[in-house]
């Protein structure tokens, strides 16, 4: 049988990066997972032996890599994927799940995209320590969940650095540019009427342009970003406060308790009062 080490990670609202679970299998040969899709990122290193990957794209197009140890795989949101261990030399791998507002720059930055989802490192003793933030997580899954998250950091930042594909155009960094001070922007503005156009207005935008950039670059609208930030901001208030539901509502940008109560449970499918019976931390 195949020997392995799973484990769910107890997500805590991280915005901007969050892990959802993490192991290390030993494979027995031909072993096989899929067709399956994920809601997240998925990325896999390959410590030893080799096996395939097989992905279907968001075009519908089919596509079949072999993949050996020191290289890695990702598999992103939404994607149907099948992967197989070599019956002669099966893989060990670790893999970690993640995703969040910052999750897409990062795979990116690594040259990682649906089309070209193999991991290859140029710069060795970065990607070295790389797989050691990897291995560390799984060894140490019962560590808190901050300090896990730390780790998440290091491997990501390892992970881009290492990777072969680095290289931004101009435009790229411009881009780049504008949507770290939108989210800057939002980040610190939250809370007070801020509109889409006004956070265009801030970087020097036009709003059609901003909003085209935005999605491309983040994975989301900017409406659906500013949205979830806030109901996030309200679900950590409505779990570690007092404060009552009208006050969260104002804390987070609504002045109108029904219009907030509306916006919560698009997101969390119950009313902000629901939640936090559901959800509250006992003191």
């Amino acid at each position: 049988m195949s020997k392995h080490i799973f484990s769910v990670f107890p997500n805590e609202n991280f915005v901007d990066l969050g892990m959802y679970q993490f192991g290390r299998e030993q494979c027995d040969p031909a072993y096989s997972f899929g067709p399956a899709s994920r809601n997240h990122y998925l990325f896999h290193y390959v410590l030893s032996g080799t096996g395939r990957l097989m992905t279907t794209d968001f075009k519908g197009n089919d596509h079949e890599y072999q993949i050996r140890s020191g290289q890695g795989f990702m598999i992103f949101p939404k994607q149907i994927t099948t992967y197989i261990a070599d019956a002669r030399l099966p893989w060990e791998y670790v893999w970690i799940e993640f995703d969040g507002m910052r999750a897409r720059e990062a795979v990116e930055t690594a040259g990682l995209i649906p089309e070209s989802p193999i991991y290859h490192a140029t710069f060795k003793d970065i990607r070295e320590n790389m797989v050691n933030e990897m291995q560390y997580i799984v060894d140490h899954r019962n560590e808190s969940r901050f300090h896990l998250t730390g780790h998440l950091y290091l491997f990501l930042d390892f992970l881009t650095r290492s990777a072969a594909s680095m290289k931004i155009n101009a435009d790229g960094r411009m881009r780049d540019f504008y949507i770290k001070e939108a989210l800057n922007y939002i980040e610190q503005n939250f809370q007070n009427d801020i509109s889409i156009e006004g956070i265009a207005a801030f970087c020097g935008l036009n709003r059609t342009y901003f909003g085209r950039i935005f999605k491309d670059t983040v994975g989301q609208s900017p409406q659906q970003f500013l949205l979830n930030y806030r109901m996030t901001k309200a679900a950590e208030l409505l779990k570690l406060t007092t404060l009552s539901v009208n006050d969260i509502g104002n804390a987070v940008g609504y002045p109108n308790q029904l219009h907030f109560s509306r916006a919560f449970k698009n997101i969390y499918g119950v009313s902000p009062r629901e939640w936090r019976n559901r959800n509250r931390i006992v003191r």
